[in-house]
């Protein structure tokens, strides 16, 4: 499906994605060792959209994702970002917080600012107002390990956001958490996203997950990743108070799942 841009989000501040015939080998190309990854990916992202990738464990959602955040190179076809003149920052969520132990809060996440040549009160002011932003102004100065997981992933997401991404990468950041915590950060991710306007690509295994965040799905063939079916999501935007608990949102898993159980291999 390829996004038209008069329908993407009112406020988009994002980059456009594209991907055309993307092929990633790991090892020879014959042999044993080798392992194809993603083959002939093709896949178009307007500016502003918020995108999952839905798979299964193993099927190359994270190498995609290392492949749009310029961390893999593919063996044919290609990736290309345009943020229509804007400045261009990718921020990287993974799957651990990846903080570093001996920087507090607000340190590790003014780090990004300060590695781009900022004042280091300059980078944590800004930091100051990104913890804010994900409900972590208290914890500023605590270490990482005084923080809970959820706690982690929010600052995780902070430095993220804090040079202003047009293009945000989330690789399953949200799957170790308890339910409660999941919940409550991605109902906060769709809220900076409404506010912001970046684009995003979410990487997940979860049809629960994928409804509730996405405005579109791209659902992925065990490995080697292909595009199996493209689905715009039926669901409210902004999502309103309980969306989780309506026929509604019910129908969009099943709808999911079903494309999930179905797609060829």
């Amino acid at each position: 499906m390829s996004p038209n841009p008069s329908q993407t989000h009112a406020r988009a501040k994002g980059a456009a994605l594209s991907l055309r015939s993307v092929v990633r080998r790991f090892g020879p190309e014959s042999g044993p060792n080798s392992v194809l990854a993603v083959d002939g990916v093709d896949l178009e992202v307007g500016p502003g959209e918020f995108v999952a990738l839905l798979g299964p464990s193993g099927c190359g959602k994270s190498t995609l994702l290392k492949l749009v955040a310029g961390l893999e190179r593919p063996d044919r076809g290609s990736v290309r970002t345009d943020s229509f003149g804007r400045p261009h920052f990718r921020g990287f969520v993974f799957q651990d917080a990846c903080l570093l132990p001996w920087r507090s809060t607000l340190e590790n996440v003014a780090l990004p600012l300060e590695l781009l040549g900022q004042s280091r009160a300059g980078a944590r002011a800004l930091a100051a107002e990104a913890l804010e932003r994900v409900g972590l102004r208290e914890a500023a100065g605590r270490l990482p390990r005084q923080l809970s997981g959820g706690m982690r992933m929010r600052a995780s997401l902070a430095r993220a956001l804090i040079a202003k991404p047009s293009l945000l990468l989330l690789d399953e950041p949200f799957a170790a958490l308890d339910e409660d915590a999941r919940h409550g950060l991605q109902d906060d991710l769709r809220a900076l996203w409404e506010d912001l306007g970046m684009t995003i690509l979410f990487v997940t295994h979860s049809v629960a997950e994928a409804a509730f965040l996405a405005n579109r799905t791209v659902l992925l063939s065990p490995r080697p990743a292909r595009v199996r079916h493209d689905r715009a999501t039926d669901l409210p935007s902004p999502r309103p108070p309980g969306l989780r608990l309506t026929d509604a949102f019910l129908r969009e898993m099943q709808a999911l799942a079903s494309l999930k159980r179905t797609s060829p291999p």
